[in-house]
């Protein structure tokens, strides 16, 4: 998580290749419409001795194209299609008209005499190239419309005219079908690659988080020592009232919290209180007394706009902003990757697990981005940035608490004070954190595994029983001991809440909703 982000530490023969079988000495062969002194064959896939394209035909021997005749060849060889001719010889051909396509034929003295003869005629190159274009040009239309015609004979010699499909544009069709495959649209809309306004609009709802905290280790010398960490977070400011600026952001960023500053857009930094927090969706809520925010830095900072997550689609743009690394408020662009993606996420610096259905982004989320607001391209706040997949086999993949989400419970935590100590309620059980992996090994659900239930305690009255799972207090979900006591702080002694718990029946676990009334420790 975030902790410690502020340390910067070809074949040779015919192509209907028909010998004396099914297919021969009749329709399609010789004598026939594909045969020998046909239109097409004698050795050829586009024609050979005498047949529409051979010898003496419109494009062999003397034809437009061709000088020579046609022998074993598809596209011409031995004086066939391009060959002795416009293409050949001239321009792919050196050494004369033998077997190759496209030229790579041994020199011949009788082709050498044509070809001097040729160079002595006037024009030059340029004439030559320019009577090889307006030739191929020609040989496009009518080699066009002879092959349309030969595809609709095939057609009818071998049966096929009726399954005819054709390419319109990009939509495909069937002549004997209903079926039709649209064709991809193409999107009016155009995102642009400067975000610049949208971000100079933004970040005065931006804040960095400085979390200082203090932890206990065991010297290797013997005793207890205490070492003082600082780790880096982001915030957006959501909501003010006569007295305070309430900023949302994560829990991980500012639990643990010994003291909290924030910096607002023009650097300048004030203290802030944890206002409330849910482990469970990983969110919290701290505040800044508007009274230590100075005149300019009040006239500068403003309140986020946001927007609603209930209405993205994959492939919207998105811009991240947050206090990567700890360098302070830093941009990062991408799109909406992918939505309610279920993920799993656990802080092992407190052990606490949640699951939640998440925003994947493109948009690179970075340690210290956690709390920062993913927007979209009208500048409103569509997530909170909370979790980065690091892996050295994955590139690109963030996720963000969708807002339409965040928002009811961050509302929840500013409207919700917490009970003084000597009011608080009480549950009266000790439990032990049911982990995703925990639960997984185990086919258990996620929750508070109660190991213990005290005497006379709210619990033991509301039926609770040893080896009983709390997955959810009061409608929230519950996941861990930390997260039930969190919640347990904004209720008093004497409040009827609803609990529910997994229990364990013939190895199967059933749900059952337990009201509670919540007693006083003594």
């Amino acid at each position: 998580m975030d902790n410690n982000e502020c340390n910067h530490n070809q074949s040779s023969d015919s192509f209907y290749s028909y010998n004396n079988g099914t297919n021969q000495n009749g329709t399609s062969q010789n004598n026939g419409a594909y045969s020998a002194n046909g239109a097409y064959q004698n050795g050829s896939a586009y024609g050979q001795n005498g047949g529409t394209y051979q010898n003496g035909g419109t494009y062999q021997n003397g034809g437009t194209y061709q000088s020579g005749t046609q022998n074993n060849s598809a596209y011409g060889q031995n004086g066939g299609t391009y060959q002795n001719g416009g293409y050949q010889q001239q321009f792919y051909q050196s050494q004369g008209a033998g077997n190759a396509a496209y030229g790579q034929n041994p020199s011949g003295k009788k082709e050498k005499k044509r070809r001097e003869k040729r160079e002595r005629k006037p024009g030059g190159f340029g004439m030559k190239l320019a009577k090889c274009a307006a030739l191929a040009l020609v040989f496009g239309l009518v080699s066009g419309t002879v092959f349309e015609g030969v595809h609709l004979a095939s057609g009818q010699i071998f049966g096929d005219s009726d399954s005819t499909v054709a390419a319109t544009g990009s939509v495909l069709t069937q002549s004997d079908s209903n079926t039709k495959i649209e064709a991809t649209g193409a999107s009016s809309s155009y995102v642009a690659s400067d975000v610049s306004d949208i971000v100079e609009a933004v970040m005065p709802s931006i804040v960095s988080i400085t979390n200082v905290s203090e932890s206990q280790y065991q010297s290797f010398f013997g005793g207890t020592q205490t070492q003082q960490s600082t780790s880096c977070g982001s915030g957006i400011i959501v909501s003010q009232d006569a007295d305070n600026l309430y900023i949302a952001t994560n829990n991980h960023v500012v639990e643990g919290a010994d003291s909290l500053t924030v910096a607002f857009s023009d650097n300048t930094t004030v203290s802030a209180e944890i206002k409330g927090t849910d482990p469970s969706t990983d969110l919290a809520v701290i505040r800044v007394a508007l009274s230590s925010i100075d005149s300019d830095t009040l006239n500068t900072i403003k309140v986020a706009t946001l927007g609603n997550s209930d209405d993205l689609k994959a492939g919207q743009a998105a811009i991240a902003i947050g206090n990567a690394l700890g360098y302070g408020q830093s941009v990062t662009t991408g799109v909406i990757s992918a939505l309610n993606r279920e993920v799993t996420v656990s802080d092992s610096n407190s052990n606490t697990n949640y699951t939640a259905e998440l925003i994947q982004t493109s948009a690179a989320i970075n340690p210290g981005n956690s709390g920062g607001a993913l927007l979209n391209a009208a500048g409103e706040v569509i997530g909170i940035n909370s979790v980065k997949y690091a892996d050295t086999s994955v590139e690109g993949i963030g996720y963000a608490i969708p807002i339409s989400t965040a928002m009811p419970i961050i509302e929840d935590l500013i409207t919700k004070e917490k009970v003084d100590e000597a009011d608080s309620a009480y549950l009266g059980i000790s439990g032990v954190d049911v982990t995703s992996d925990v639960a997984k090994t185990y086919n258990m659900p996620t929750g508070v595994y109660v190991a213990q239930v005290k005497e006379n305690s709210a619990a033991e009255q509301a039926g609770i029983q040893k080896g009983d799972i709390i997955t959810a207090f009061d409608g929230k979900d519950v996941s861990s001991m930390e997260d039930l006591s969190s919640k347990l702080q904004y209720y008093k002694a004497g409040t009827t809440v609803d609990v529910t718990i997994q229990r364990s029946s013939n190895g199967q676990y059933e749900e059952q909703t337990l009201s509670v009334t919540l007693g006083k420790k003594n």
